[in-house]
Order: C-alpha cells, then sequence, then structure tokens
C-alpha cells in the first residue's frame, strides 16, 4: 500500500439520476479548473448515447463518469471522484465497471483525453492497462493545452496468454 494510500471504500455504482446533479456539480468544481457547468451535464446527457454514472457510498456520491457509447468504443467525456474520497479505489471501481462492459465482439475498447498537465490521471488511468495512443495539439477552449488520448484494449483471457512481453516494460513496472 502506497504511504498516502488509505483504505478502499465499496462503493454503489448505478446510473446517474437527476437528484445526483447538485453532488456531481460539487464533485466536478473541486476537481477541475475548468469545470462542466449544470447545462453542459445536461446537454451531454440529453443526447441519446451519452450515460451518466456514478459511484456512492454511504447514500452519498462520491464519483460520477460521463460516457459514450459508440459502434465499437465507449468514449469517457468527464470522470472525477470527491478529493477526501480519491485513492480508495472508487476510480478503479467505476473504470472497472466500464471495462466490464467490453467484448470482442461489439465494443473493445475505452478512449479518453487527458490533460498533458494531468500527471496523477495519466498516472491512474495508466495503471489500469491504459496507454497514451495520440496527442492532440491544442485541444481545449480554455487554454492552449495538448490533450493525451488514452485507450484500453479489451483483451481475453486467451489472448492475454499469449501477449508478446516486454522485458523492459516487466522490470521497470
Amino acid at each position: 500500500m502506497d504511504a498516502d494510500q488509505k483504505f478502499e471504500i465499496n462503493v454503489h455504482i448505478r446510473w446517474m439520476i437527476r437528484r445526483d446533479m447538485q453532488e456531481v456539480l460539487e464533485i466536478e468544481k473541486a476537481s477541475f479548473e475548468f469545470p462542466w457547468s449544470e447545462e453542459d451535464f445536461i446537454r451531454c446527457l440529453r443526447q441519446r448515447n451519452c450515460i451518466g454514472m456514478v459511484a456512492e457510498h454511504d447514500e452519498r456520491v462520491v464519483g460520477f463518469m460521463i460516457y459514450e457509447l459508440h459502434k465499437n468504443q465507449l468514449h469517457v467525456l468527464n470522470f472525477a471522484v470527491l478529493p477526501e474520497a480519491r485513492r480508495n479505489r472508487v476510480g478503479e471501481q467505476m473504470i472497472n465497471k466500464l471495462i466490464g462492459k467490453l467484448s470482442q465482439q461489439r465494443r473493445n475498447r475505452i478512449l479518453l483525453e487527458i490533460r498533458e498537465t494531468n500527471l496523477i490521471a495519466q498516472l491512474f488511468f495508466r495503471k489500469l492497462g491504459f496507454r497514451a495512443v495520440s496527442v492532440l495539439r491544442d485541444y481545449y477552449d480554455d487554454t492552449t493545452e495538448d490533450a493525451y488520448v488514452m485507450q484500453y484494449h479489451f483483451r481475453d483471457a486467451t489472448e492475454e496468454r499469449f501477449a508478446p512481453t516486454n522485458r523492459i516494460e516487466r522490470y521497470a513496472g
């Protein structure tokens, strides 16, 4: 266990409902320098392929995720955990729930963009098996910052057994 890791909080992950919006907005404001507004959330969630999920602990929303369903992928648009609940595997449980929706036949990957300065998020997703696949230059409206596109690709147990190994990565972690 890392020195600054607390303990695992078991969460109930469910669809986002209207009454979650206030808590979601509080997490959003506490998490981002340029947070989404309530209108941004509503505009996104009104789209047919857009899904909102929340992680709940002790009847309190401690994390949320907004993602889009596409023909062969899931695209995470927004994801955050309440600051005091971070490093307790809340985000990991949410991402694992999303990974559980993948299959070889249908949607087989998850994509998301992360600000180049958000090293904590980059490391978090890398630990969960995501890899940077490209850079989007000057991606954000609010800054000239680039975004890294990170991808998780579904692999079944058979693929895992026969996957080539990279000796350097294995030793370097």
